[in-house]
Parts: structure tokens; sequence; C-alpha cells
């Protein structure tokens, strides 16, 4: 078996079409078909399942991501290691995140990142919400993702805070409570909303939808998307109001504003997911940029977002 047929299954079932995994290796459908083909008479086992419109992975295929992934990272960690035997890491870090989570931590972090590891090549992945962060990095698919902090990761998993803002509600400028410079969560009850799906990937929804039941009501949805830019994008348009974290007010469209909750606050965590597992030489230069960049700080509102962890130990998310 060769690494290169490895790396052909993933394409394939990453992108779930031939014709864009050939694209993506830089070569044609048909070599790319017999070498999957010849995998697959390796391990004595279909590996996807294939139609004239569709392809899908089988059980066999499901069973053999998971190691493919890992056989690829081994060898990409162990040609990093010997590249950078001379002291200077060096390999790619793919890292996961969302814009409006991290237009603060995430120029901070890849400034750093690239002054002092500038043999470090970064693959930044956007649009990865919480759920999508942590099954990405368990998997191998990236090296670390900045995740909401809502629950606990199950092991080898690992978490660290690296800011900690608080929630408060976005609501159009033409709104009765626009002027308002505080409120209740119960206010809110008869209120439009605009959110994140309901499927637990994203940590903002899971923590706005629990705020809500906290004060007596479940929020009354009325448009849902995915992308939390469009999500302020749609309160601005006057569709709904929604509950947000303080790190987003220096981004706010024009025909939306910010109210404080009066209830009592209510933090969203930041921080970042990593597996104990993968030794690759540029996760750990990542890591030791962190403990540099965010220090022991740990921002406490909109203008102070560039903070770190507590000091303590890492914090379990899920």
């Amino acid at each position: 078996m060769e690494i290169r047929w490895l790396e052909a299954f993933v394409a394939v079932a990453e992108e779930m079409h031939f014709g864009r995994a050939a694209a993506r290796l830089h070569m044609a459908q048909s070599p790319l078909s017999q070498v999957i083909r010849r995998l697959e008479r390796e391990l004595k086992s279909p590996l996807f399942e294939r139609s004239t419109r569709s392809v899908g992975l089988t059980a066999s295929g499901e069973a053999l991501l998971p190691y493919a992934y890992q056989v690829i990272q081994t060898l990409g960690n162990a040609v990093d290691a010997t590249q950078s035997a001379q002291g200077i890491p060096t390999g790619q870090l793919s890292i996961g995140f969302s814009g409006v989570h991290n237009h603060h931590t995430l120029p901070r972090l890849t400034r750093s990142l690239r002054r002092s590891y500038p043999g470090v090549e970064l693959r930044l992945v956007g649009g990865v919400r919480t759920l999508d962060g942590i099954r990405r990095v368990q998997k191998g698919d990236l090296d670390a993702a900045f995740i909401g902090l809502i629950g606990e990761v199950d092991e080898p998993l690992r978490t660290r805070e690296i800011s900690r803002q608080h929630v408060g509600v976005v609501v159009p400028v033409d709104h009765p409570l626009a002027e308002r410079e505080s409120l209740h969560v119960t206010e809110l009850r008869n209120e439009p909303f605009v959110m994140g799906p309901i499927d637990g990937n994203s940590s903002m929804t899971v923590i706005a939808r629990q705020i809500c039941q906290g004060a007596g009501f479940n929020p009354q949805v009325a448009q849902t998307v995915s992308d939390p830019f469009l999500v302020l994008s749609m309160v601005a348009a006057g569709v709904g109001v929604t509950l947000v974290s303080s790190e987003v007010v220096p981004i706010l469209p024009e025909a939306a504003t910010w109210v404080e909750i009066e209830d009592r606050p209510y933090p969203f965590r930041h921080g970042v997911v990593w597996s104990d597992e993968n030794d690759s030489v540029p996760l750990k230069a990542l890591m030791r940029v962190i403990d540099d960049a965010f220090g022991d700080s740990v921002g406490d509102d909109a203008s102070s977002t560039e903070g770190g962890s507590d000091g303590g130990d890492a914090v379990s998310t899920k």
C-alpha cells in the first residue's frame, strides 16, 4: 500500500466526487479511479458506493477514513520533525475558525506565529463552527480549531480558553428597545429571533437558547441562518433580534445596535481545541505562540477580547 493511495482515498472521501478529487490532486480522473481500485483490491473491500449521480462511502470506507487521516498526518509529522531538527519548526498547520468570533484573536495569533515561526505554513479554514471544529480536529483534518467552550470534550482532545466576553442583545436601530441601555431577557419573550440552526453545532446558538429557556420561554425563531455575519445582517434588516457575545459590537451593521442584559452576566468563553495525539511540530509551535500572545488575562468585554486564558487548567468543551 502506498501513501498516495490513501491521499487519493481521502480526497475522494472529502469531495464525494471523482472529478473534483482529481482536480484537487492535479491528476486526471481515470488514473485516480485506478488508484482507488488498487486500494480496494489491496484491502479486499469496496470503499465507495458509486452511481452515475453520486459517490458515497461504504461501511469499510467509513472505517478506513480516520486511520487514513492518521497515517497521512503521522508521515507529515515525521517529515516536519526531520526538517525541524535544526531548531526551526517547519511544516503545515491547519486551523479552523469562525470570522465573527475570531476577528480579534486570529489576526493577533497568525501575526505572532508568522513572526516567530516563518517556516510554518498556515492553512486557515473559515466557517468552522464549534461542533465542526471538534469533529475535524478529532479525525485529523484540522490541527486545531477556535471554538466556543460550552461543555466537555473526550480524550485525547484538549482545550484552552483564550478569550471571554458576555452575551447581549442586538436589535434593529428602529426597534422600540433600541434606545434602551439594558433590558431583561423576559422582555424578548414575544420578539422574533434570528438564530443559527438548532443542530448543536454553534456554541452561540446553544447558549442563546439556554438563556431564553432560563427566562421561561423558547425563542420564536423567524429566520435560521448558519452564517453568523448573516445573522447580524438579518437583524439590521428588521427580521428580528438576536443574542450574541460582546465581541461583535465593533462589527455591527449600521442598522443594528447593542443592548446590555440586566438580569445577570451571561459569559461566552472562547478557546482552541487540539488533540494530545497530534505530535505535529507546527502544532507545538502554535501552542507556544498562544501562551505568549494571550498570557494569563481573559477579556471581559468587547474592548478587551484579545485577552487569553485565566492561567488555570485547560477548559473543556463539547
